[in-house]
């Protein structure tokens, strides 16, 4: 059934959508099957979104027909879809009014990403009016409150040292402690990786009170404030909660020193909105784990990573991963910036829509997998910034002096680049910094040519 002359309208103009700010306006790379009309199958995929069905109902009148979603531009050429779904269709919460990702995320990649006449659909940009950002949480805390507890300037702090307790797992509460302990020495942050939990080897009972023990004497040590990120993801509502609490309790009055990580892909949005909202006061850390099956530009469904961080500023994440941008492990390139900018901006252009945020807080960039203290003055020259929570786990425990000389060598890399120094010459007065080159030799070989001679060593 052809339903282009309901669910389609290619006189509205998107300026004019826009200034209305009654609609959600969804960007798609779209393509029908062969044999279907572009026009017809993306009416249809606009329809399924929204109010339609494969035909004709009694039940629908002119008010259903009123919040229709509608088609208003197609290119077949570069499969640029564009939807425009009135606010009105979207579910609203019986508590307080406020609207949720997962209304948005069922109608904009519902049921319409299994159709039988669209080869593929995915979305790569939406556009949020005013009237329905005033509708999601947005971030409680942020890097900024980082920075505060670690006695910087709250509006430039600079560059966060992180790492992931490595091996990821496998190791019981002693050692994963004195890991921790080791870091610290020489760097401000600490997160569980995405799997690790409550395992039988390690439990979380006997884990965190000896995370916070070995915080303290780091603490005492070296006279700086230490962050520690726990991961409370759980199937069970109740479950996540049991695990906040008890890591607030132990955390005692240093409970500002905690953050909480959610997977937030794999858990979906009820377990970022419940952290969210049950814990306001602790820095949200969404972790992407799972992301790439529907992100990762080999897939033609779904939703892309852009996507994904923008959602997650919706919601209220304090921070999120976004990727290497081609300078770590991960997949991605250089222009994957737009992710860092779309979350940490009040304004920005997306790849279709410049996006306003009107005060929202800011989500922090997260900058994470296969990153090391050579790979990221080329990462911030690339960002433009080093404003950024890193978390490098090998780059730290893989330096040949130790987690603590990998935490110093990292600080010292976002050091260099503050200083517009070059790298080689910064490294013959900075010794960690230095020792990285021979810690990872393959990045040193690809990155900094002649640095054996340069830095002496054979």
């Amino acid at each position: 059934m052809d339903q282009s002359a309901r669910y389609a309208d290619l006189s509205l103009k998107e300026e004019e959508l826009m200034a209305g700010g009654r609609h959600i306006l969804c960007a798609y790379k779209m393509k029908p099957k062969a044999g279907h009309s572009y026009l017809e199958a993306a009416a249809h995929f606009a329809a399924e979104s929204s109010t339609g069905t494969n035909v004709e109902v009694s039940t629908t009148d002119d008010f259903t027909r009123g919040v229709d979603a509608l088609v208003y531009h197609v290119d077949e050429a570069t499969e640029d879809t564009r939807i425009a779904y009135p606010i009105e269709l979207f579910d609203r919460n019986v508590t307080d009014g406020r609207m949720m990702i997962v209304s948005f995320l069922t109608l904009a990649i519902g049921n319409n990403q299994g159709m039988g006449d669209i080869e593929h659909a995915k979305l790569v940009d939406f556009w949020m009016p005013p009237e329905a950002l005033r509708q999601f949480d947005g971030p409680a805390v942020n890097i900024q409150e980082m920075w505060r507890i670690l006695g910087r300037d709250v509006n430039n702090g600079g560059y966060v040292a992180g790492t992931i307790i490595k091996p990821k797992l496998g190791l019981r509460p002693e050692p994963f402690a004195k890991a921790a302990y080791e870091f610290w020495l020489g760097g401000d942050f600490i997160k569980n990786d995405e799997p690790q939990g409550n395992q039988v080897f390690a439990p979380i009972k006997k884990t965190m009170p000896l995370v916070y023990d070995a915080m303290k004497r780091a603490m005492d040590e070296t006279g700086e404030a230490k962050l520690f990120s726990m991961n409370i993801t759980a199937d069970d509502h109740y479950e996540m909660l049991a695990r906040a609490d008890y890591a607030l309790k132990v955390f005692g009055t240093d409970a500002n020193k905690l953050a909480f990580l959610v997977d937030g892909y794999v858990g979906g949005p009820g377990m970022i909105t419940t952290a969210r909202r049950q814990y306001p006061a602790q820095f949200l850390h969404y972790h992407r784990a799972g992301h790439g099956a529907v992100t990762s530009p080999s897939s033609k469904r779904g939703y892309t990573a852009f996507v994904l961080a923008k959602m997650a500023r919706l919601q209220g994440a304090s921070g999120i991963h976004v990727g290497t941008m081609g300078y770590g492990k991960m997949e991605g390139g250089t222009d994957d910036r737009v992710i860092a900018y779309m979350i940490e901006r009040d304004e920005a252009q997306g790849p279709v829509y410049y996006q306003q945020w009107y005060g929202m807080k800011a989500t922090s960039p997260i900058v994470s997998g296969g990153m090391n203290a050579l790979r990221l003055p080329g990462f911030f020259d690339n960002l433009g910034h080093a404003n950024v929570i890193n978390t490098a786990g090998g780059g730290a425990y893989g330096h040949l002096d130790g987690a603590a000389a990998g935490a110093r060598s990292l600080r010292q890399a976002a050091e260099c680049y503050q200083a517009g120094a070059d790298v080689i010459e910064w490294a013959t007065s900075h010794h960690e910094f230095a020792r990285a080159f021979a810690s990872f030799p393959g990045d040193a070989d690809a990155l900094y040519p002649g640095w054996r001679e340069a830095l002496g060593t054979s």
